[in-house]
Parts: structure tokens; C-alpha cells; sequence
């Protein structure tokens, strides 16, 4: 193969995902499943005409350390603080932390029952199936009202990070005691202060930096923090969330010393920048990472009737779940809050992150993908009804005001 072949195949997919952006706009399918249909269809491609394959299995989880550290940031900086959004900030981390629990014990006692693991064993394969994914939330909240589309950004941000600490947390504990969450606790107030260092420390950097590449800089950085961070196994998606926040409302804090260091005249640009380098770059990782996870699949496990069967007990486990959040605790509008909670690239991300010793057999990549294009169909459907009944509403108002 040539470098331009390699060129035209790596544009082409680029150009694919462009178009599967647009059509998920407009049909409500999210463009996650074209992408992974897409890969598998390579796949497919590559074993039938012979060519040569490539085992991409080591590359994904880089990749998507990647595009989860950008798609929270871009969404981090989306995002401005005031008082009155104390609430919703309350609403969504609670939301995300109750559903996480309640999903991932549920979860466990679903495997458990399937294959008579342990439950250590049950639970760490379970974690994966948890999580709301941001990548796929986030972008798929773009055409809701302000105050649904900041509490998504917020539950799905939130979910990311607590699940990952309790990802850490049992990775670090197969024998839990009180030591274990002091740990926790230390853990955390470590995170906390680096985060609040790094903020500061980026904010300055950003405003003496004067060579004409500076996103790039501030990314590689937060980028290098983050992997420090994951090595010792701290939760270091807090930072990324906090950088973002703090970037975008910096210009708010009125403390004279600090606006005098750190408040200058184009951080509103520099900020804008930062934004639109993020987004554009969480979008080129986002279309190869589940290109590569489509490609790496082994889709003859869902001719086995065991994994769609696992998969909609684990579906229906999310669902109700989430429904009954809605009824008996949050007590809000059941859509489209009940079908956004898509799974995607954090639950693969987690999956690749389980230890071998601790994987257990049948609760592989087939069953991922049922579960998240489960989620994403429902989520499609869902979003198609309450633009219907929106429209339908305000075709009715505007009737009986006329």
C-alpha cells in the first residue's frame, strides 16, 4: 500500500464521518453506530478480497483516552456558572451518581446470574455497561433547550468521572475496608489541588504565550497532566473537567489580584480557539476510534443467541433503572431524560482497561456492541418522538393563540 492510498483511505473515512454527522442531524440516528457499521463493513471488505489486516487492538485504547479527554473538555467549555445553576449542577451529579450505583449492582447480579463468576469478577465487568457516554450524549443534546442540554452535559461529564474513580477504586481494592476509602479520600484531595494548580498555571501560560501556536500547547499539556495522573490511578478526568469550567468562567471572578495576573484583553478569543481546536479534534479521534473498534469486533459472536439474549436483560436493567429515577427521585419530564443515556466510547474505553485475569468469557466486544447500539437506537427513537410531540405542541399553541 502507497502513502497515497493511505491518504485517500484516511480522508475518505474523515469524509464519511462528516456525511454520517449530517445525517445523524437530520434522522436522529447517531453517527457512533454509521461509524462502527462502517468498520465492521472493512472489515468485512478486507477478509473477503484477501488484503492485508491490521491488528488495531493496542492502538484503540489510545485513541480513545484521547477523544474522551477532548469530548469532556469541549463540553467543559461550553459551559458558564452562575448561582441560579447551583441546582441543576446538584440535580445532575446526584443523578449520575445514584444511577451508576443502582445500574452497576443490578448489572452484576445479571451477570452473576449468567455466568456464576465471583462478584468481584461480576462487578468489574459490569462498570462498562454504566456509564452514560459523553461523546455520544452531548452531541446527540445539541437540539434540546438550554437547561436540558446543560444538565445532560453535566450528568454525562459526571458519570464519566465518578465512574472511572470507582473503576480505579476496585481496580485498586479487591478486598475493600476503611483504609480503602480513607485512600479514596486522600486520593481525591491530591486531585483536587492538582487541578486547581493546573488551572491556574494554564490560564497564566495562556495569557503570556505569544508564538502563534498556543491550543495545541495548552491541550498537549492538559493531555500529559491527565496520562500522569491515570498512571498512579487517580481520577484525573476531574482535572480535564475543571480546566474547561474554569477557562470558560475565569473572566467572571472579580478578585482584584487575580484579575490583574491572570485577566487579559483576547482571552475571550483564546478561548474561542481552544473550543473550536478541541471540538475539531475530539471529532478526527471520535470517526478512528469507533471505525477501529467496528474493524476489531468479532461480529460471529452475535450469531450466538446468548449475547443478544445478556444483551437486552442488560438493556432492560438500564431502562428500568433510569425510569424509576425519574418517577420516584428526580420526578421530571420522563422524555427525553429516559433515552439519553446512551453507551459508547468510555464503555469500550473501560472494557480495554479490565485486567485479562479479571475478563470473563462471554462478556466480550459482541455484547458491547449490542448494548450500545441498543442504547443508541432507543436514544434515536426517543429524540424522533419528542421532536414530534414538540412540534405537534407548538403547532397547537400557535393555533389557539391565532
Amino acid at each position: 500500500m502507497t502513502s497515497y492510498t493511505s491518504l485517500i483511505i484516511l480522508t475518505g473515512l474523515v469524509i464519511f464521518s462528516y456525511l454520517f454527522d449530517i445525517i445523524a442531524g437530520k434522522t436522529r440516528i447517531p453517527s457512533v453506530i454509521l461509524l462502527m457499521c462502517l468498520g465492521i463493513g472493512i472489515k468485512q471488505a478486507t477478509t473477503y478480497f484477501g488484503f492485508t489486516s491490521f491488528n488495531f487492538t493496542t492502538l484503540l485504547p489510545t485513541l480513545g483516552t484521547l477523544g474522551l479527554v477532548l469530548i469532556v473538555f469541549e463540553g467543559a467549555l461550553e459551559l458558564r456558572y452562575s448561582p441560579d445553576k447551583n441546582s441543576v449542577i446538584k440535580k445532575s451529579f446526584f443523578s449520575a451518581l445514584i444511577l451508576l450505583l443502582a445500574t452497576s449492582v443490578l448489572i452484576t447480579w445479571i451477570i452473576n446470574q449468567l455466568t456464576g463468576e465471583s462478584f468481584y469478577k461480576c462487578f468489574m465487568n459490569a462498570i462498562p455497561f454504566c456509564v452514560v457516554s459523553s461523546a455520544v450524549a452531548i452531541p446527540s443534546a445539541a437540539g434540546m433547550s438550554k437547561a436540558k442540554r446543560e444538565f445532560i452535559v453535566y450528568e454525562s461529564s459526571f458519570s464519566d468521572i465518578l465512574t472511572v474513580i470507582l473503576f480505579n477504586f476496585m481496580i485498586s481494592n479487591q478486598q475493600i475496608s476503611v483504609s480503602s476509602f480513607t485512600r479514596l479520600g486522600a486520593e481525591l484531595l491530591l486531585i483536587i489541588l492538582v487541578a486547581a494548580g493546573s488551572c491556574l498555571l494554564l490560564l497564566y501560560l495562556i495569557g503570556r504565550l505569544t508564538h502563534h501556536v498556543k491550543s495545541f500547547l495548552i491541550i498537549s499539556i492538559l493531555i500529559l497532566v491527565y496520562s500522569i495522573g491515570q498512571m498512579f490511578n487517580l481520577s484525573s478526568l476531574i482535572i480535564v473537567l475543571a480546566l474547561g469550567l474554569f477557562l470558560n468562567n475565569a473572566s467572571q471572578i472579580k478578585f482584584p489580584p487575580f484579575r490583574k495576573y491572570f485577566i487579559y484583553p483576547k482571552l475571550s478569543y483564546d478561548i474561542k480557539q481552544l473550543f473550536q481546536l478541541s471540538a475539531e479534534s475530539a471529532f478526527l479521534l471520535r470517526t478512528f476510534f469507533f471505525i477501529i473498534f467496528g474493524y476489531t469486533m468479532d461480529v460471529f459472536q452475535l450469531e450466538h443467541w446468548s449475547v443478544l439474549i445478556s444483551g437486552g436483560f442488560i438493556l432492560l436493567a438500564i431502562y428500568v433503572t433510569r425510569f424509576l429515577y425519574i418517577k420516584t427521585v428526580s420526578k421530571t419530564d420522563l422524555m427525553p431524560e429516559l433515552v439519553l443515556i446512551p453507551r459508547g466510547l468510555i464503555s469500550v474505553l473501560l472494557y480495554y482497561s479490565i485486567p485479562l485475569t479479571v475478563r470473563i468469557k462471554g462478556i466480550e466486544t459482541g455484547l458491547l456492541f449490542v448494548v450500545i447500539l441498543g442504547t443508541s437506537i432507543v436514544m434515536s427513537l426517543g429524540l424522533l418522538v419528542t421532536k414530534r410531540q414538540v412540534a405537534k405542541r407548538s403547532a397547537n399553541d400557535n393555533e389557539f393563540i391565532s
